[in-house]
């Protein structure tokens, strides 16, 4: 059985000592999560099969604001709990294992998903 030589673990850490410098270089684009959009999504309001989805900046009117950063989107008047993924990609409470580009996408598939059905608002507590 071998053991550890100093020999190894300095090679070790220079190792490591060079791969911290490279990223130090490249700076934090290198090493931060990609994100679709470093702003915020452009607001939208529109009729989409016969629904009015509108999304834009929420104003203190939404009930989690830590989820979706700041983000309102509603679908006929009723607010759609949406939030903002790690990687800039959007997922809501009816859209939740596919995550879209941006929230008048998200709006768009949860209307497909309702299938005429009422929003039915989240009832968090």
């Amino acid at each position: 059985m071998s053991s550890i030589t100093r020999r190894r673990a300095l090679g070790v850490a220079a190792g490591a000592a060079g791969a911290v410098a490279v990223l130090a270089q490249a700076g934090p684009a290198a090493t931060a999560a990609p994100r679709a959009a470093a702003t915020d999504p452009a607001s939208f309001d529109e009729v989409y099969q016969g629904r009015r989805i509108q999304g834009g900046p929420a104003h203190g009117g939404g009930h989690h604001g830590g989820h979706h950063g700041g983000y309102t989107v509603t679908v006929d008047g009723r607010e759609l709990h949406v939030m903002r993924n790690a990687d800039g990609t959007w997922i809501s409470v009816i859209h939740h294992y596919e995550p879209v580009a941006t929230p008048r996408e998200l709006a768009r598939a949860a209307v497909r998903e309702l299938r005429g059905a009422p929003l039915v608002p989240l009832a968090l507590g």
